[in-house]
């Protein structure tokens, strides 16, 4: 079992961007063709014919908004999948960390609990995924400056998923 949460796009986020995302585009949902594209609303791949979109978010300044820091040129948006209509969010007792395979690469992002970046690491995935993870967020969270984590993919640099500080809970959630 995963020592830390692996936390999605938060369901009144979610609302607001099947409308308009952040960047101040509407929603322009359509069918899957293929599978396999990382939706952060429910944290793992869609499948064929899905009602899908592709929408623009910034996860830091949606944060901010909540716990009262000011990101200032730290915020940034971009591209992440989302399910066009409401799908309940991540499975109950779903296990491991979402859009893991050994062997690929992702960065672990730090942010202080103004909103800047206070250091990150890359990651290679290893063999034992979930030890990995846990490990680069043990590494993370072991600064007392630290409040989240951005899991983002090298290749493309979107948002995975969020990881807040075990033993705190700003308020908004």
């Amino acid at each position: 079992m995963t020592s830390y949460e692996a936390r999605a796009i938060d369901e009144a986020a979610l609302k607001e961007l099947r409308e308009t995302d952040d960047a101040g585009r509407p929603c322009v949902p359509y069918a899957a063709t293929d599978t396999g594209s990382p939706l952060r609303c429910c944290l793992r791949g869609n499948q064929a014919g899905e009602r899908i979109a592709l929408v623009s978010y910034a996860p830091l300044r949606r944060w901010a908004a909540a716990a009262w820091a000011k990101p200032g040129a730290y915020d940034e948006q971009g591209p992440v999948f989302i399910h066009a209509e409401e799908c309940g969010g991540p499975a109950p007792g779903r296990t491991g960390y979402p859009f893991s395979r050994a062997g690929a690469l992702r960065t672990v992002r730090r942010y202080d609990g103004d909103g800047h970046i206070v250091g990150g690491r890359l990651l290679q995935i290893p063999a034992d995924e979930e030890r990995g993870f846990d490990e680069a967020f043990a590494e993370a969270f072991a600064d007392p400056e630290v409040a989240l984590v951005h899991v983002r993919a090298v290749e493309y640099g979107c948002w995975h998923f969020e990881v807040r500080r075990p033993d705190s809970s700003p308020s908004g959630d």
